[in-house]
């Protein structure tokens, strides 16, 4: 059994907070330092009132000053969003505040819509510049070179690890070609998945950071004392899903005892196609399917997202994954 780790949304459920939303990623990364998952990420997202990680860093110091020992991260910085020079401040500054336990993962894509980026300040061609962009921020986090005039301060040596994070071939070339560890987006976005880890480990080229391929992929997880409990409270994320094809996101909404009643054939067709690496259902569930789904991609670490709307039941199906993945290891 690899490594677990978090990927947390950080979402506003309806007749919730953004401050509940923190609250509660603070609480579960806690929790989750105990049950021993190996990183906490968040993610970057604009102008959505459902996510409340939107300040990334902001939100990765308030996890990284509550916890202890856990890796916390990001999961990641959208780079077309910002200059290399503020994430190599900003992550510079947060290694500093808590030195070996701050992970960069960045990607190509907005987070956002077009209109979200022009508020952004960003060119819409941005995305286009990303390769240049991850080698000066590898730069700026590197060792201070001869003759070098501008650096981050904090961040100059930090060497804080950067991921390439993608749901293409694009990233996993990229990530591949620069030797960094990658993490593929198969949560929400599973069809390249094989396709991609191929390519990245046939054209890896080992870096100052990394000797050999390493991989991390993204998988939903829906655990629960039983398998129509699990199912009841997945019915949370195929709305949320839902949801996006109509156009109308918002906050997270509470489970209903019927989905069929909720979606059209079409949208069911669709979210169910983008949910597809998602493992629903009591621990015996979950452990047969998250066997098959390792032995498949041969994953080094299983990065999770749990889009559940009440928190007790989030911690539970956390603290389930977690006893599964014990019972995996003994049993290796």
């Amino acid at each position: 059994m690899p490594p677990l780790s978090i990927l947390d949304l950080a979402h506003i459920t309806e007749g919730s907070t953004a401050g509940d939303a923190l609250r509660h990623s603070l609480d579960l990364a806690q929790h989750a330092e105990r049950w021993g998952y190996n990183r906490f990420w968040l993610a970057e997202h604009h102008n959505m009132v459902g996510i409340a990680s939107a300040a990334t860093s902001v939100a990765i110091a308030h996890v990284a000053g509550g916890t202890k020992t856990i890796r916390v991260g990001a999961g990641g910085i959208m780079l077309p969003n910002h200059a290399p020079m503020i994430i190599a401040e900003q992550f510079g500054t947060l290694d500093a505040l808590f030195p070996g336990r701050i992970d960069l993962g960045v990607g190509r894509a907005p987070g956002t819509d077009q209109r979200t980026m022009r508020a952004l300040r960003r060119d819409p061609t941005s995305a286009d510049t990303f390769p240049q962009d991850v080698l000066e921020l590898q730069a700026l986090l590197g060792p201070l070179q001869p003759g070098q005039t501008i650096q981050a301060v904090p961040g100059t040596d930090s060497n804080v690890p950067i991921w390439i994070l993608g749901s293409s071939l694009f990233g996993a070339q990229l990530a591949a070609m620069l030797g960094l560890p990658y993490a593929f987006a198969s949560h929400f976005a599973p069809n390249a998945l094989f396709q991609a880890l191929q390519v990245y480990r046939e054209r890896f080229q080992p870096s100052a950071q990394l000797d050999k391929p390493y991989v991390m992929v993204g998988v939903n997880v829906i655990a629960a004392d039983t398998d129509d409990e699990a199912k009841y409270l997945f019915t949370s994320a195929q709305q949320a899903f839902t949801n996006m094809f109509r156009g109308t996101r918002g906050k997270l909404q509470p489970p209903i005892d019927d989905i069929e009643t909720y979606w059209t054939p079409a949208e069911k067709a669709q979210a169910s196609s983008m949910l597809a690496c998602s493992f629903v259902g009591s621990a015996q569930t979950v452990r047969e399917g998250l066997e098959g789904f390792l032995e498949q991609t041969g994953a080094d670490e299983l990065i999770v997202a749990s889009a559940i709307y009440d928190h007790g039941k989030r911690l539970r199906s956390y603290e389930i994954l977690a006893d599964v993945a014990q019972t995996m290891s003994k049993a290796a």
